[in-house]
């Protein structure tokens, strides 16, 4: 059978998918609440305008390959239950009816695992209980997907996704008045293209693993990371705390990445903010 692509969710991550997907010459459904023209999608891309919560089975039979790639509409608790956890179960519910279905992705978040004290996780590492609400409800989103889907769900958990349209980091950097950092907060990031390159590639290839750290294959503290960008901005860099427990203490995590390395164009941070520091300068 000819795969047949769904992509649910056509924000920055999912509307690439889908538009990568149909530049490639595959058959590929993006959906989404809004309306086609809201959207910059492929000419050869179709288009569902649907809240994914009221899908039908009848809606979704055709499908061979689906990824639920959302995000809430605010950032509280109550609405990554409604969203992960809610397109989640949905579409759980609906395993009986989907006879053609062969695989469903899941884009989830590093942010399931609780270690926060510096610790090195990778696919093995349980996730231990997520700090926030909100994330336990992506790992329960996570559950209930591979409690009934087995073998064809794939779990993908992003670390930070950084790109030249998430500049967060270098604002900072700019920031004249920083605040003192801490000598040894850990931190973990992905490129946004990459993680389009990413989920194409679980989407598509045969022989794919249940689970991807998608991060790149350099943890670095956060205060490297800005001095490193400081420097290249030409700003000062902030101070480092001085207390004895922020000296002693690490915090945050390490991610342990098992993304095929030719999956990725930016293998570490360096490369990745030097490309969009360059981009700016062509600008």
């Amino acid at each position: 059978m000819a795969h047949n692509f769904l992509i649910i969710g056509q924000g920055d991550i999912g509307l690439p998918v889908t538009n990568r997907l149909a530049g490639q010459g595959r058959a590929v459904t993006g959906l989404a609440r809004g309306q086609r023209d809201d959207y910059d999608l492929h000419a050869k891309a179709t288009f569902i305008q649907a809240d994914a919560l009221e899908l039908t089975a009848d809606a979704v039979s055709p499908f061979t390959h689906i990824a639920i790639i959302v995000t809430p509409d605010e950032y509280n608790a109550d609405a990554y239950k409604h969203t992960y956890y809610g397109i989640s179960e949905h579409l759980a519910n609906l395993a009986d009816q989907l006879p053609n279905l062969e695989r469903v992705v899941f884009i989830s978040s590093t942010g399931v695992y609780g270690q926060d004290e510096g610790q090195w996780v990778d696919v093995f590492t349980k996730p231990t209980e997520p700090k926030r609400e909100a994330s336990r409800y992506i790992l329960q989103a996570e559950q209930v997907l591979q409690s009934v889907y087995a073998d064809k769900a794939v779990i993908i958990r992003p670390s930070g996704i950084y790109g030249k349209e998430r500049l967060m980091r270098i604002r900072k950097a700019k920031e004249a008045n920083k605040e003192p950092m801490p000598i040894e907060h850990w931190s973990n990031r992905i490129m946004d293209t990459d993680l389009v390159n990413i989920v194409v590639n679980v989407l598509t290839l045969d022989n794919v693993v249940a689970l991807y750290l998608a991060s790149d294959f350099a943890p670095v503290t956060s205060l490297e990371l800005t001095n490193w960008l400081c420097e290249k901005l030409g700003h000062h860099k902030p101070p480092a705390n001085t207390r004895a427990d922020d000296k002693e203490s690490a915090s945050g995590k390490r991610v342990h990445s098992n993304v095929p390395l030719a999956w990725l164009e930016f293998p570490d941070w360096r490369a990745g903010y030097a490309h969009i520091l360059q981009s700016m300068e062509n600008d």
